[in-house]
C-alpha cells in the first residue's frame, strides 16, 4: 500500500461529488470536457486492473469510487450537453 497513492486518489476524488452536484443542480455542463473524463476513466480502470491483479488492498476501493464518480459525471455531461446556460437553473 502506498500512502501517496491513497492521498492522490482522495484528492482527485473530492472534486467529483462537487462537479456532479453542480451538474445536477444547474443542468449545465458548459466547460466540461468529455475527452478529459474519458481519459480519466481509462486511467482509473488501468489502476484498478493493476490493483486487482498485482496489489490488492483497500486502495482498490478508491479506484472503484473514483471510476464510478467520473462515469456519473460523464453520463450527466451527455444528458445535459445540449442545454445552454439560460436553459439551466431556473430561480
Amino acid at each position: 500500500m502506498s500512502l501517496y497513492e491513497a492521498i492522490m486518489l482522495i484528492c482527485f476524488g473530492l472534486s467529483w461529488p462537487i462537479s456532479i452536484a453542480k451538474s445536477l443542480y444547474t443542468k449545465v455542463v458548459t466547460g466540461k470536457s468529455p475527452l478529459f473524463m474519458m481519459i480519466l476513466i481509462v486511467g482509473y480502470t488501468s489502476g484498478l486492473i493493476h490493483k486487482l491483479l498485482y496489489s490488492y488492498d483497500w486502495i482498490t476501493f478508491l479506484y472503484i469510487l473514483n471510476l464510478v464518480m467520473v462515469s456519473i459525471d460523464l453520463a450527466l455531461y451527455y444528458k445535459y450537453k445540449n442545454k445552454t446556460p439560460s436553459e439551466g437553473l431556473k430561480v
